[in-house]
């Protein structure tokens, strides 16, 4: 995996289509029931010059047709890191967002997952640290993003990382299934960005070695999922622990689910941006749903899985994923998967293998359902009790070997 600084969305966003009837609950088990999408927060329109080059259908704010970063506001120095990555053309959900977030307000983006949100965020994070006069102090970071995966927070950090370090600043990321010794070692220097999962780093406040007191501004990225993941306590007291005066930014595919709670409590005064439709339509993409027995789904997803290209297979469990990379492999399919339980290097180290082409076939519960960029991605085939789908020809299949619960994680299965 590299780590530079990338303006590329992802190909396609995700599409709806009807959800199958869930399989039948197993005595015992913990399943989720779907929970509705909650309705899309009213946004502020600003004026612009020049026609929209968004979606429409949705209440998306009208952005300008030609614009650069200098224009819309970013420093020089950091106009220079972007140039020097090859990034000179802003993308929808950046132009929309920069001159209100480098002003200093309070904002609220939405916009599918792959849509830039990243260097939405990172470009007036960095900006408002070189013009601060506050000064790097141990265990005291200037900044603080929180995420939901350990993937999107090495991800966040190749965005970040290399602005930080052009202005002198120090990034760090704090994330579990790894030592947290090279993560304390690292606040205990001083940093001036936090890029974190919420379990971790309470933790590590709870063992006196993070303080919170002295952000400066606070980001949270894809803030639904993180409510899908269970972690909105976590992030409240996270949030309760960062001086009520800084500057706050919140990026989220949906505005539902617990969302709109957070922006309600920490946002003040938000002005809220929209690039994309609540559900964006997919050109590329033919959506099939396959109704199988039982006894045939495993040579349907097997013959899913099986083409030239590379393919992303969902299922329900951590336990499925391993089982199912197991068999694809022992039928002469190289498969990894990718999960909750396996170790921080073993997560990098199947990514990797994925990315690279040595394995044509990941297996992964939900964690790859955000946060995850992988080009060329033919098939993402999903291995749900009841059907697989959609699976898409020639653009990326995602597959379902189960239901997907709730329907929007489904979306951003699609979108990925």
């Amino acid at each position: 995996m590299t780590s530079s600084i990338s303006n590329s969305p992802a190909a396609s966003s995700s599409d709806s289509s009807p959800t199958p009837p869930g399989p039948r609950r197993r005595r015992g088990g913990r399943g989720r029931g779907s929970r509705p999408a909650g309705e899309q927060t009213p946004r502020q329109d600003r004026p612009a010059t020049a026609p929209a080059v968004v979606p429409v259908g949705a209440d998306a704010t009208v952005l300008p047709t030609d614009t650069t970063f200098e224009a819309l506001g970013a420093p020089a120095p950091l106009v220079e890191v972007l140039t020097g990555s090859g990034i000179t053309a802003p993308f929808p959900i950046q132009v929309a967002t920069l001159p209100d977030s480098l002003g200093g307000r309070d904002v609220l983006g939405r916009g599918r997952t792959g849509s830039g949100k990243t260097l939405a965020f990172s470009i007036p994070l960095v900006a408002r640290l070189a013009a601060s006069d506050s000064k790097r102090q141990p265990k005291r970071p200037r900044s603080l993003i929180l995420v939901p995966t350990r993937e999107l927070a090495n991800q966040v950090a190749a965005v970040v990382d290399p602005m930080a370090r052009a202005l002198g600043m120090r990034t760090t990321t704090i994330f579990g299934g790894v030592g947290q010794n090279p993560q304390v070692q690292a606040l205990a220097q001083g940093v001036d960005v936090v890029i974190a999962c919420p379990g971790r780093l309470e933790d590590l406040i709870g063992q006196g070695h993070c303080d919170l007191g002295a952000v400066e501004i606070t980001i949270l990225d894809e803030a639904d999922h993180m409510a899908d993941l269970g972690f909105l306590p976590g992030v409240k007291r996270l949030m309760d622990r960062t001086p009520k005066t800084g500057q706050r930014l919140l990026f989220s595919a949906t505005l539902d689910n617990g969302v709109d709670v957070l922006v309600k409590r920490y946002l003040s005064n938000p002005i809220t941006h929209s690039v994309d439709p609540a559900v964006a339509p997919v050109a590329t993409m033919t959506h099939h749903v396959f109704h199988v027995q039982t006894a045939d789904k495993g040579e349907v997803v097997r013959q899913l899985a099986s083409g030239l290209g590379r393919s992303v297979l969902f299922t329900r469990t951590k336990h499925q994923a391993k089982k199912l990379a197991k068999q694809l492999t022992a039928s002469g399919i190289p498969a990894v998967d990718l999960h909750g339980n396996l170790s921080q290097n073993a997560r990098e180290r199947n990514l990797e293998a994925f990315s690279n082409g040595s394995s044509r076939v990941m297996c992964a519960t939900d964690i790859a359902a955000r946060g995850i960029h992988v080009d060329d991605v033919d098939r993402r085939p999903s291995t749900r009790p009841t059907c697989t789908g959609p699976v898409a020809r020639p653009a990326p299949v995602r597959a379902a070997p189960s239901s997907p619960s709730p329907p929007r994680t489904w979306s951003a299965r699609c979108a990925r």
